[in-house]
Formats: C-alpha cells, sequence, structure tokens
C-alpha cells in the first residue's frame, strides 16, 4: 500500500455536516469509474448509483416523510447540496450468490466514500430502515428486485471548531488464527 494511501485510510472520517460545493457530474464519473473497480465475483457489476440534486432532494424530503406517516417533508435530504443513492442490483447468477453480490455493492460505496474524502470533500454514508421502504423505493425508481443501501451526502469540509482526535483501530484485535482443534 502506498503511504498516501495509508495516510487517507487513517484520516478518513464521516462529515455529517458540509457546506454547499459539491463535486460536478465529471469529477464524480471520474471517482465513481475508479470506485467501481471493486472485487467483482464474475463482473457481474450489481450496483448503480442515482445522483441527486436540487429538487430531486425535495422529492426524497416527502417519500421519506409518506414512509414516516408525516404530513412535513423531512429536511435531511436538504443537509448536502449532493446525495449519491447506492443502488444493490443482483443479477442472476449460479455463482455469485445475492449476498456476495450485495457486499460488491457496499464496496462500490466505501471506496467512493474513501475517494471522495481523498479528493478533498465531506462524505457521510446515512441508511436507515426508510431505504426499505415503498415510497422511498417508488420515488428512485427501482426495479422489483433492486434495494437501497442508503445515501452518500457530499459536500465540502467545513473548518472544525475544535481539533479533531483521529479514531485509532487496533487492528492486531481484529486477526485472529483458527481455534485448535
Amino acid at each position: 500500500m502506498s503511504a498516501g494511501a495509508y495516510q487517507a485510510a487513517l484520516t478518513r472520517r464521516s462529515r455529517s455536516k458540509v457546506s454547499p460545493e459539491t463535486p460536478d457530474h465529471d469529477e464524480l464519473v471520474r471517482l465513481v469509474s475508479a470506485a467501481g473497480r471493486v472485487a467483482d465475483h464474475s463482473g457481474l457489476e450489481p450496483w448503480r448509483l442515482i445522483e441527486l440534486r436540487g429538487t430531486d432532494r425535495h422529492r426524497l424530503g416527502e417519500a421519506l416523510a409518506e414512509a414516516e406517516g408525516k404530513r412535513s417533508p423531512s429536511t435531511k435530504p436538504l443537509r448536502a447540496e449532493l446525495l449519491i443513492a447506492i443502488v444493490f442490483a443482483p443479477k442472476k447468477s449460479h455463482k455469485v450468490p445475492d449476498w456476495e453480490q450485495e457486499a460488491v455493492a457496499s464496496g462500490v460505496a466505501h471506496v467512493l466514500s474513501l475517494l471522495l474524502d481523498e479528493a478533498g470533500w465531506g462524505v457521510l454514508w446515512r441508511t436507515g430502515e426508510l431505504t426499505r421502504t415503498e415510497p422511498v423505493h417508488r420515488m428512485h425508481g427501482l426495479a422489483p428486485h433492486e434495494k437501497l443501501l442508503g445515501w452518500l451526502y457530499v459536500g465540502g469540509v467545513l473548518p472544525r471548531d475544535k481539533p479533531e482526535r483521529p479514531r485509532t483501530i487496533d487492528g492486531a484485535r481484529f486477526i485472529t488464527g483458527l481455534p485448535t482443534s
């Protein structure tokens, strides 16, 4: 691993608040082209992304309100000027089960979030039970077999009031050997 990739992974953090600046469509296409290189057994590409900007975010707010049985549209989708819906779109395969294909879609979302972060954008992956509701499914125009995995909220990085404390992980805690028989 290059020193740059290692450092980028160590300093990546979710940004719950972002500024209105966003990558343009062309930059997004370039980053998605790289993110789509995740390990994908049989090259099925069981994923797609939906770019939500402008009034699309208001439509999502209305769908979220409908899913929750509320009258007022949710303002959550307005927290960033760009939302990227992550869609799991499984393909028929006798070799690759759905769970593995969903892992590929999740991998694309994660790698895209890392690439956006490395490019200087603030990113937060939002999920939740509303991603699987009928109004949200319908609003995104998903096919019956597709599932929404959540949205990447993307915008400019805001200055911090206090210094950041990077979260550290002790990698040794998560690596084990097989149990002895």
